[in-house]
């Protein structure tokens, strides 16, 4: 979709499979309705007659090789795929690139904890390393940054999945946000921070009291566990709540996965309003990484956080203090220790 778009608007495009024939490719592209795309289409797996091929026409202003695991190369020992394969097919294209200015997009394979297949000098050999995320039972998928020379990394853009393909998503706050007309406890909206660009998730967790004696289990979805044994013993030592008889259970919505460490006020809110069984302020974002010492500690780009959810209809929000510049519409309150966030649910002060 991606290099039919740049065919269309005047670009040259070269997309080489050596996975499916070409013919396969055209039948998927006339799937998603870009049959008549003026794309430079060929299936080949040979290197040397790749770069022979692109050595006789003017530079393309985009080239696909997909995938770079079932590229070989003569002069190499070894079969397509293997490290050895992977890294000298890679470097040649590579110097193609610089020599003639044309972008080259390598398709690569991942394992199945979702690093690139093949040897790890690979990401440092290219400027990009961007990775498609997404279970098969959600409908978007996230195309993340990993790595950018030439821009800020964790970017990440959105995608629904449809018929057509895969289609922009230009509000994602609303995918990770579930129907806010009625609270209900253990919910908390949090204003994550994917490179630049602010998404709104929402946090929920859910306490069980158990029999004396029973063993408490912790589960935990989309966020580290490590970080959410920290959060409950910081409650438990600074603020007096007592979760060592409840079973917890904390999942971030939507599938998402979090490692921002201001996430920990959302967490804590969610925890807390779960145990208390009281619902958080409708309208309410939170914000802030917490301590050891049960301290709210400012986090990076909070304006541009309260910013975006402001623009979706909130009102209130808390997080550390200083917030930076004030926004118009949003309530702020600031926070310095933890037991103040307790308060403020328990007593929705």
């Amino acid at each position: 979709q991606a290099v039919a778009r740049i065919a269309q608007a005047g670009g040259d495009a070269v997309y080489i499979s050596g996975e499916e024939a070409a013919d396969q490719v055209r039948l998927r592209a006339g799937r998603l309705g870009l049959g008549n795309a003026p794309i430079r289409l060929a299936s080949a797996t040979s290197v040397r007659d790749i770069l022979t091929t692109l050595g006789t026409m003017s530079p393309p202003a985009i080239v696909v090789i997909d995938s770079i695991q079932t590229m070989h190369s003569d002069q190499i020992e070894g079969a397509p795929g293997t490290v050895s394969q992977v890294r000298g097919c890679a470097f040649e294209l590579i110097r193609y690139a610089k020599e003639s200015g044309a972008v080259v997009v390598l398709v690569g394979h991942v394992t199945k904890d979702g690093t690139i297949a093949g040897p790890r000098v690979l990401e440092h050999m290219v400027d990009v390393v961007m990775a498609f995320e997404g279970e098969r039972s959600h409908q978007y998928r996230i195309l993340r940054a990993l790595k950018n020379r030439f821009g800020a990394v964790d970017e990440i853009g959105v995608f629904a999945m449809a018929a057509e393909g895969l289609q922009e998503v230009t509000n994602p706050s609303m995918l990770f946000l579930s129907g806010r007309d009625d609270p209900v406890p253990g919910s908390a909206v949090f204003p994550a921070l994917e490179g630049t660009r602010p998404v709104l998730i929402e946090i929920q967790a859910l306490t069980v009291r158990l029999p004396s004696g029973a063993t408490p289990r912790r589960a935990v979805v989309g966020w580290d566990s490590g970080r959410l044994a920290m959060l409950l013993a910081v409650l438990e030592a600074r603020c007096g709540l007592n979760f060592a008889t409840a079973e917890v259970y904390l999942n971030v919505a939507g599938g998402y996965r979090l490692s921002d460490p201001a996430a920990d006020l959302a967490v804590a809110a969610a925890l807390v309003s779960a145990l208390a069984d009281k619902p958080l302020p409708h309208g309410s974002v939170w914000f802030g990484e917490v301590s050891l010492a049960g301290e709210v500690r400012p986090v990076a780009h909070a304006p541009l956080r309260l910013k975006e959810a402001a623009k979706l209809g909130f009102t209130s929000a808390c997080g550390p203090d200083p917030a930076g510049e004030s926004v118009p519409g949003l309530r702020y309150s600031a926070l310095r220790l933890l037991p103040n966030l307790v308060d403020r649910v328990i007593g929705q002060t």
